[in-house]
């Protein structure tokens, strides 16, 4: 009996998460873009997979690429992009940039998962009371405007790095003393006061909406941009760790997604302080190393 009142239990559950999500009184395309953001565990799975597939299209071209030649079978754009020469003209730097748009855009789309479902349901209320509102969409275009931006200034970064050969041909960092400075400012970052205050806001979007609540497509579209500031201001270190890492390590960019995700979904700032004081010991381990391969030796 007390097992089958707690399968009951669960099964009504389950049943009034799903009618909780299905945002009846938005327009079907929002509805389940809605619904989509109210599982950002499966989001957050989707975008590994997507992020795996990509990062093993890549490794297909790069071992196309050394094994042909560029007249052969590949265009000249993949060649470009397998060589990893953003710095040879402006088609490099268009296929980088369209790399880092494509590698932001699924690291920060399950993060932004709560922000999302939150605007979801409360555009869905509005509707429910006869009120106008606007379609999420509109918010996710402002939020991912953002994140372009930054993919731009990463671009023009990676091309500035790789002139001076502080990149190698993987998009990894060539310098122990560059990667440990890179570590270290992003670990301090996860004690400062700035991050506290947009992860605060990251956390918790609800008063956000309710103070700022917009019924017109370019309020909301700034609202889409006001979070995706918010959102930059909590991650902006961690994802110049790729610089370090490998622009196109794919293990990394999961494990990096994942843990911007789970600091965005968590209450309280111990994993985010764990991070930090993780990352600032991987950088001062990487300055002390550096250092000492280049400390003068003692004079016998």
């Amino acid at each position: 009996m007390a097992r089958g009142a707690r399968k009951c239990a669960m099964q009504r559950r389950k049943n009034h998460e799903r009618t909780a999500h299905r945002l009846d009184y938005l327009p079907p395309a929002a509805g389940r873009l809605g619904a989509v953001f109210a599982r950002p565990k499966a989001l957050a799975a989707a975008c590994v997979i997507a992020l795996a597939g990509l990062g093993w299209f890549y490794l297909g071209l790069l071992a196309a690429g050394m094994a042909a030649p560029a007249s052969a079978f590949l265009p000249r754009a993949l060649i470009a992009l397998c060589q990893a020469m953003p710095q040879t003209g402006a088609t490099g730097a268009l296929l980088v940039a369209s790399m880092w748009s494509a590698m932001v855009l699924a690291m920060m789309l399950p993060s932004a998962a709560p922000m999302m479902f939150t605007y979801a349901e409360i555009a869905d209320t509005a509707a429910k009371k006869g009120e106008r509102i606007v379609s999420p969409f509109v918010l996710a275009g402002g939020y991912s405007a953002v994140w372009l931006g930054f993919a731009a200034a990463a671009t023009l970064t990676q091309i500035a790095l790789a002139r001076i050969a502080w990149l190698d041909a993987s998009m990894a960092s060539t310098s122990a003393l560059f990667s440990g400075a890179i570590f270290l400012v992003a670990g301090l970052y996860q004690f400062s006061a700035l991050k506290d205050a947009c992860l605060t806001q990251c956390q918790h979007p609800f008063p956000f909406f309710f103070a700022h609540w917009e019924t017109s497509a370019r309020g909301v579209f700034r609202l889409g941009l006001k979070q995706g500031l918010y959102c930059l201001g909590c991650c902006w270190a961690m994802m110049l760790l790729m610089f370090t890492l490998g622009v196109m390590n794919v293990l990394w960019m999961a494990a990096l997604g994942i843990a911007m995700t789970i600091e965005k979904m968590l209450k309280g700032r111990r994993f985010t302080y764990a991070i930090g004081a993780i990352m600032a010991a991987i950088g001062i381990s990487l300055i002390a190393t550096a250092v000492a391969a280049h400390w003068p030796a003692r004079m016998i």
